[in-house]
């Protein structure tokens, strides 16, 4: 099946939409074997059996044209706003509310913001939908606080779409290209969405990371408590442990996790989450994790495993250099990022006596170029 977006050649979003699928998997799987296979067997890499509409979160932002309000995204390095009304990548429900709010915007008078002149209320508009728990959220990203009749703007978008469940006013009063500003204010509902995964609860704020592919996310973090090979006696550290779901799904197994992670908020979140889930063998910390298990190795403390799940840029050798001290039995490494992977994987095993076992690729992400990894490094003496 060739999809044909209008606007596929200037998102630069979906790098291989109008690729067949099972061509797509053929690249991602050669690229992870060309970049680690060196190391360790790459397995065949785990794709989707529906591989559209996956993303619960959704950006749009909006502007003033001529023929009217447009709505979508920018185009591939440029602040040029491109119209999007259906995209193949993310939820449908999720623009189908956009539009609703792109024809809403005339009859409130809500003014759109202008990046050059920094006049206008109504910045972006961000949905995130709970997969398995049907729950929606809608935020709207404002100049300003005060946005004038806004509860009968959300009464009015609750009655075109009685499925949200909450709608959120994001305060971004900066100059910046970033989307979300640190206050918000709830217009309705709870002011936060829940959603399961690997059969635990999540509360998912507008600020908070959570993947935006749940069906993959499962299949990834199941591949990940398999490679720990946890057996309800291990001592764990989950790194970059975000709202803690890496952690809080391998506590099941596990005698005792920790989590420490540099963002308060998410750190927040993870304790919450924790609550939720009645998890009590997890301990959350807010703190960069290289200092913390290096402190951990000074103290004589162990751990079994470390779990590491980085950003695309990977980790630093301070960070690897941590690890290493700690010394643990098993390291499971989460990458989204091929390049960075392999760089820190040739780090590790260069200067340390772990060797890398298994690999697995995951595609999170299907339709674009990124490719996802789990890769098992374990100590060279077992």
């Amino acid at each position: 099946m060739k999809l044909q977006c209008p606007i596929e050649k200037k998102c630069g979003g979906c790098q291989y939409l109008a690729m067949n699928y099972e061509k797509q998997l053929s690249i991602k799987q050669d690229k992870i074997i060309k970049l680690i296979g060196k190391y360790a067997r790459v397995n065949k890499i785990v794709g989707m059996e529906d591989y559209l509409h996956y993303r619960n979160k959704i950006n749009a932002t909006f502007k003033y044209k001529k023929s009217g309000i447009i709505s979508g995204v920018y185009e591939e390095g440029t602040h040029n706003v491109l119209p999007v009304d259906k995209c193949f990548i993310e939820d449908e429900k999720a623009d189908e509310i956009i539009a609703s709010i792109r024809k809403l915007i005339p009859s409130f008078k809500i003014t759109v913001y202008n990046e050059d002149t920094g006049y206008g209320l109504l910045r972006h508009v961000m949905i995130r939908v709970g997969k398995n728990s049907g729950q929606i959220m809608v935020v709207l990203v404002t100049s300003n606080p005060i946005f004038p009749s806004k509860k009968n703007f959300a009464n009015a978008l609750k009655k075109l779409h009685p499925e949200i469940t909450t709608i959120v006013q994001n305060i971004n009063d900066k100059k910046t290209s970033m989307v979300l500003g640190p206050r918000n204010q709830v217009m309705l509902g709870k002011g936060f969405i829940e959603d399961t995964l690997c059969g635990m609860k999540f509360k998912i704020s507008p600020n908070s990371f959570y993947q935006i592919n749940v069906e993959q996310t499962e299949k990834l973090y199941n591949l990940a408590i398999e490679y720990a090979g946890l057996t309800g006696k291990e001592k764990v550290v989950d790194a970059y442990c975000g709202i803690g779901t890496i952690g809080l799904v391998a506590s099941k197994k596990a005698k005792q996790v920790i989590g420490v992670e540099l963002n308060k908020e998410a750190v927040k979140d993870a304790i919450i989450n924790a609550k939720i889930n009645d998890c009590n063998n997890i301990k959350f910390y807010g703190n960069d994790a290289g200092k913390f298990m290096v402190d951990m190795a000074a103290k004589g403390e162990k751990a079994d495993v470390v779990f590491m799940d980085p950003p695309r840029s990977g980790s630093d050798k301070p960070f690897l250099d941590s690890v290493i001290k700690l010394a643990p039995e098993r390291i499971v490494y989460i990458s989204c990022g091929p390049e960075s992977l392999a760089r820190d994987l040739d780090y590790i095993v260069k200067n340390s006596e772990y060797k890398v076992e298994k690999i697995t690729p995951v595609d999170m992400f299907p339709c674009t170029e990124h490719v996802e990894s789990v890769v098992l490094i374990t100590r060279k003496d077992n």
